[in-house]
C-alpha cells in the first residue's frame, strides 16, 4: 500500500489523517474507525469497499459530513472539516457534496425537475436559472420528456438518473455514491454505473463509491477495502 505518499498529498481533495470513530452502546466503547490516512486526488473514481461491520459506512458518513470524527481530522478540499457548526456542515454538505443513495431519496410529491433543483433552491438560487441546469441535466440522463414526472412514474434506473442529476446540479467538489445499483437489476447497474463512468472521465467529476458488491467496485480506478475499522487494502484497479 502506499497510503502514507497519498495522505501527504496536499492537492487531494479528501484527506483523512489519523481518523477515528468510537461509538458508545451502554456505556461501552465501540471503535468502527482505529487509524485511517489516505487522500483522494481530484478527478479519481474511488471504490470503497469492506463486509458489513468493516467501518467504510462510517467513513463514508463523515466524508459526507453526516459524521464527525472522534480523533483526527478531515480535510475537503484543504479545509479541516472535522470540528466545524452543524449549520456549517450543513452548508458544505449542500455547495461541495453530491449524495446518491440507494433508496434514491426523492421526494415522492415533487417532480424530477424540482426534486433535481432543490439544492439550488436552498443555496438562493434564481428559479430561472435552476430551472434551466435542471433541465440541462436532465436531459443529459437521458431523460428529456420527464421533467415533470413524479418519483412514481419511473423506473428505478430512471430515478437514479434523476438523482445523479441532483448530485451533479451544485458542480459539488466530491460525488459521494452509496450502494447506487443496490435496488436495480444488472442490466440498469450497468448503465448507472456506465454513466457515473463518463461523468469521470469526460468531465472529470471525482466520485466515491460505497459497494459491497466486487463487480460494481471494478467500475473504479482505485479500490480501498475497509475491515474492522482499518483500511487493509488500497490498490490501483488496472
Amino acid at each position: 500500500m502506499s497510503q502514507d505518499t497519498r495522505q501527504d498529498n496536499k492537492d487531494s481533495v479528501v484527506r483523512a489523517v489519523h481518523l477515528k470513530k468510537t461509538y458508545f452502546l451502554d456505556g461501552v466503547a465501540v471503535p468502527a474507525l482505529k487509524e485511517v490516512n489516505l487522500g483522494i486526488a481530484k478527478g479519481s473514481f474511488v471504490s470503497i469497499t469492506g463486509a458489513s461491520g468493516s467501518g467504510k459506512t462510517t467513513f463514508m458518513n463523515i466524508l459526507g459530513c453526516l459524521d464527525k470524527p472522534t480523533e483526527g481530522s478531515y480535510y475537503l478540499e484543504g479545509t479541516d472539516v472535522s470540528s466545524l457548526t452543524p449549520d456549517r456542515l450543513a452548508d458544505i454538505r449542500n455547495e461541495r457534496i453530491g449524495f446518491i443513495f440507494q433508496n434514491f431519496n426523492l421526494l415522492a410529491r415533487t417532480s424530477a425537475m424540482e426534486n433535481v433543483e432543490l439544492p439550488l433552491v436552498y443555496a438562493g438560487v434564481a428559479r430561472h436559472e435552476r430551472q434551466k441546469k435542471a433541465r440541462e441535466l436532465l436531459e443529459m440522463m437521458g431523460l428529456k420528456g420527464f421533467e415533470q414526472h413524479f418519483p412514481q412514474q419511473l423506473s428505478g434506473g430512471q430515478q437514479q438518473r434523476v438523482a445523479i442529476a441532483r448530485a451533479l446540479v451544485n458542480s459539488p467538489s466530491i460525488i459521494l455514491a452509496d450502494e447506487p445499483t443496490g435496488n436495480l437489476d444488472s442490466k440498469t447497474s450497468y448503465e448507472i454505473m456506465a454513466i457515473l463512468t463518463r461523468l469521470n472521465e469526460q468531465m472529470g467529476v471525482t466520485i466515491i463509491l460505497v459497494t459491497h458488491e466486487h463487480d460494481i467496485a471494478g467500475y473504479a480506478q482505485r479500490i480501498i477495502t475497509f475491515r474492522d475499522g482499518l483500511v487493509v487494502s488500497d490498490t490501483v484497479n488496472k
